[in-house]
């Protein structure tokens, strides 16, 4: 039996970044940059109005009060998207829509507010363009002008390879032209559930029998984190029948299988995967999730596929997953960061690590008071009790040695969302 660290470093020193691969901007969200991203020209392209108003020389407005106005002559009106053919010159000015373009000549922008236009006027195609316009403050040069190139210069990097493309880096590429971009691609995860108790959901259940729910939380947690999942149903209790599924799941770039690596007679995936693949190691010091095998299979290519075997029960199996495949996966598709924030909160009742030295994935809810971390047990803690993760939005973190932390103590706790309680940003965190 090893420990939780040595395992996830043993699965995180096998799996490597995959390849690259080009796709749409927007079906990219989430991947990993494969490319340095240079702007081919700048942002904005050319120096364009930040208001609504009028564009002037700023020379032209000195003086100007609502007990003084200065008169102006309006030579005409332009709207974002168009350039002014003409020219401002001393004492005239263009209306002008936010976005437009400045017209040459002018260097700064009187808001309508500061004239005698009607606030926020919405302008017409029947409205006659008022001949002047009086302007009741002075403004400086370079009011509520937008400089080109104020956001990105051309030539300058927009985007690192190695960046995290969130929505703020798809508008980014969307604004320099980008219909597509390489990343690296998404891993495809193999799903196998082993048993002969399961039934596929949807079928009549008949006594004795369950329900398969493994394959549906472990397919949705490949898919939340950015995998594609490749389900491949259920295996029956027997070497041909697990051998046979396995089978059709190499050519995924990882698998995972649920069941079948404790001590049971029946417990099969440690045989098959002895003589199709290999094993790294198999048990860890941990609760729930002691059973959970490392290995790999080999094709008949020469691939190595990387193979989790969680354990059976619903709540080991998520937890190990959590754990184990997660930042194996993250690393696949070139994150460099996959731990979960960690913070401390203060235990509100006793929690008991029985038996032999485990570090301990309880399942709990933690919430702030007057600017402190308060956690919470979810309830019975069963490893089949699957409700309990529904409960949840974290888990405690209680070390080997530690066999029972008081209500009152401060204990550490993996945040897996911020949903529960207050809605807190992952700053609030501790990484």
């Amino acid at each position: 039996m090893i420990s939780v660290d040595e395992a996830l470093e043993r699965i995180l020193s096998y799996v490597s970044v995959l390849e690259p691969e080009e796709k749409p901007v927007l079906d990219a969200l989430g991947q990993v940059l494969a490319e340095e991203i240079v702007a081919p020209f700048s942002i904005p392209p050319l120096d364009n109005t930040a208001m609504d108003g009028y564009a002037v020389q700023a020379a032209s407005t000195a003086g100007a009060s609502p007990s003084s106005p200065v008169e102006l002559q309006v030579v005409g009106e332009l709207a974002a998207g168009y350039i002014f053919e003409g020219e401002v010159t001393p004492g005239t000015a263009v209306r002008i829509m936010t976005g437009a373009a400045i017209p040459q000549g002018a260097d700064a922008v009187v808001p309508f507010e500061e004239t005698d236009e009607a606030a926020h006027e919405a302008p017409t195609a029947a409205r006659r363009i008022q001949e002047r316009v009086r302007v009741l403050k002075e403004v400086r040069r370079g009011a509520n002008v937008r400089r080109a190139g104020e956001d990105i210069r051309e030539g300058e990097r927009v985007l690192a390879a190695g960046a995290v493309l969130r929505p703020a880096e798809i508008g980014v590429l969307a604004s320099i032209g980008r219909a597509s971009v390489r990343v690296i691609r998404r891993p495809v995860v193999a799903v196998l559930s082993t048993g002969d108790e399961l039934v596929e959901v949807g079928e009549p259940l008949p006594p004795g029998r369950i329900y398969d729910s493994n394959v549906y939380s472990l397919a949705s947690l490949v898919q939340r984190y950015g995998g594609i999942p490749k389900v491949l149903g259920i295996a029956r209790d027997t070497v041909e029948a697990l051998t046979a599924k396995i089978r059709q799941g190499l050519d995924a770039d990882m698998l995972l299988t649920s069941a079948g690596v404790s001590r049971g007679d029946y417990d099969v995936v440690k045989d098959v995967l002895a003589r199709e693949g290999e094993i790294d190691f198999w048990t860890v010091a941990m609760k729930p999730g002691k059973p959970l095998a490392f290995g790999c299979f080999h094709t008949s290519g020469g691939r190595r596929i990387p193979h989790v075997g969680l354990p059976g029960n619903p709540v080991s199996s998520m937890v190990s997953f959590e754990l184990f495949v997660r930042p194996a996966m993250l690393k696949m598709m070139g994150k460099r960061h996959w731990g979960r924030p960690i913070l401390r909160a203060i235990a509100r009742e006793r929690i008991v690590n029985r038996g032999e030295p485990r570090r301990l994935f309880n399942r709990c809810v933690v919430t702030e008071e007057d600017g402190r971390y308060y956690v919470s047990l979810t309830g019975p803690q069963g490893s089949g009790i699957l409700s309990s993760m529904v409960a949840a939005n974290a888990l405690t973190v209680i070390p080997e040695g530690v066999e029972v932390v008081e209500a009152g103590e401060e204990i550490e706790v993996m945040m897996l969302d911020w949903s529960h309680g207050e809605e807190w940003g992952t700053d609030r965190a501790i990484s």
